[in-house]
């Protein structure tokens, strides 16, 4: 039984912390698009939320972006993912900043530019219900990667949030 204590308390810590909160729940958004489940993006998104907030015109409201966003949840002639690789919370525990790489894949056959690699962020506000939706999202351009950069880009996943009691979430440096 303490063995159990011991293996279990740490992670349950570590899953507690709203870093690593914010962190699955970038992930999980990741995924909806990965599975192609709209319903699952759409939760993830604030009803007034604000995304390609970095842009001259961003798009406003969860039903444009989900309008938006539909040929890259579809996955048919563009893939996208990304990940996590920085979280911070605000002192009052309801607001996030969220950031890290993605990769966006062409399909169409013989295409130019099969990939873009580049860098994102997302504000993450906690709703009243306790779950974390995305408020405002954005990202650079992106710059063209071979499919080596590519599979250095999956391989990079880290899936578990990297918080703990003795560490600190990485540090990016460009």
């Amino acid at each position: 039984m303490l063995l159990l204590a011991c293996v279990v308390a740490p992670v349950m810590a570590q899953a507690a912390t709203p870093e690593c909160a914010v962190w699955q729940r970038e992930l999980s958004f990741a995924q909806s698009v990965q599975k192609h489940d709209a319903a699952a993006f759409a939760g993830h998104v604030m009803a007034d939320a604000v995304f390609d907030a970095n842009s001259p015109q961003p798009t406003r409201g969860r039903a444009a972006i989900i309008q938006h966003w539909a040929p890259m949840i579809a996955g048919r002639t563009m893939r996208l993912d990304w990940y996590p690789q920085q979280v911070v919370v605000s002192g009052d525990g309801t607001l996030a900043y969220s950031s890290g790489a993605y990769l966006f894949e062409n399909m169409a056959p013989g295409a130019k530019r099969r990939y873009t690699i580049g860098r994102f962020a997302t504000t993450w506000r906690r709703a009243v219900d306790g779950v974390w939706r995305a408020a405002f999202d954005g990202g650079d351009e992106g710059r063209p990667a071979s499919a080596t950069e590519a599979n250095a880009f999956r391989a990079g996943r880290v899936t578990a949030c990297p918080r703990s009691d003795t560490a600190a979430l990485p540090v990016i440096r460009h």
